[in-house]
């Protein structure tokens, strides 16, 4: 492998979601410089990667930017990239391929990923709680609308920083912030995320979908959410040892959860 990625770490695992390209929110550009610098063993797309749903609703935005993303995952299958795919509710028409062994590439519905230190997470891409977060209705289609007004203020917002040569910052995730209704939402979800784990038995979750990273421990288990690649543009990896951490665009370590056990075996295993 030549470039950047060829003086990365290499990583036992990376986890994305929530890209969705086609859409005139996804910020292809970062997220297609960001695969350029991976080195890892396996990487998981954790649903949302393609916006079918935006580019059925919508007209489909898909420029050179797009192409790199599709290119530089291609890149990583060739150099021996195991690459794991967990449709989203944006993608929802691939859940059909679940089960099955795609050309370098395997579509599950979720999956258990085994840490170096043997912490077992659950992979999924966190839709699966909104019976249990969601209020529907129309406070929730008012909230749908006003999210994707808060995305277009976030997308010229930062073209204005950019021409100022500053760096990226949310908006979305600022404005979010300071809602107390988001808070309560997100907070519903990581419960429901916590209690699904805690209930198949295993260590802690990992997902995506709501669009707010995060890497805590509670209750002794491990929440993980890789954010995503419209508002944080952020990712999670699994480095030699074990150690969880969050990582941004540019990859800087945002907050990291340290091995349980020192490393017995650098061989990763199958995902469950």
């Amino acid at each position: 492998m030549k470039g950047p990625a060829a003086e990365a770490p290499l990583r036992r695992a990376v986890f994305v979601s929530d890209v969705h390209l086609g859409s005139k929110h996804c910020h292809a550009a970062e997220f297609a410089d960001f695969l350029a610098t991976v080195r890892c063993r396996r990487l998981y797309l954790v649903g949302d990667i393609v916006d079918l749903w935006w580019m059925a609703q919508r007209r489909a935005r898909w420029d050179a930017a797009h192409n790199r993303v599709i290119e530089q995952l291609h890149a990583l299958a060739r150099a021996g990239t195991e690459l794991i795919y967990v449709p989203g509710n944006h993608d929802r028409p691939a859940r059909r391929f679940c089960g099955l062994m795609l050309p370098a590439m395997q579509v599950r519905r979720r999956a258990i990923h085994v840490t170096a230190d043997g912490r077992r997470l659950l992979v999924v891409h966190g839709d699966e709680y909104d019976g249990v977060t969601h209020f529907g209705g129309l406070q929730e289609r008012f909230g749908d609308w006003l999210y994707y007004r808060i995305l277009t203020g976030n997308r010229l917002t930062n073209r204005i920083r950019r021409l100022l040569g500053l760096r990226y910052w949310s908006l979305a995730e600022y404005l979010k912030r300071q809602s107390s209704a988001a808070e309560r939402y997100i907070e519903r979800f990581v419960q429901a995320g916590l209690d699904d784990a805690r209930r198949r038995g295993l260590d802690g979750i990992l997902c995506g979908h709501i669009h707010r990273a995060a890497l805590i421990q509670r209750e002794g288990l491990i929440y993980a959410n890789d954010g995503d690649w419209v508002e944080s543009l952020t990712a999670l990896s699994e480095e030699a040892d074990g150690t969880l951490c969050l990582l941004s665009h540019q990859g800087q370590v945002l907050s990291e959860i340290p091995p349980r056990l020192r490393l017995v075996s650098s061989q990763i295993p199958r995902a469950a």
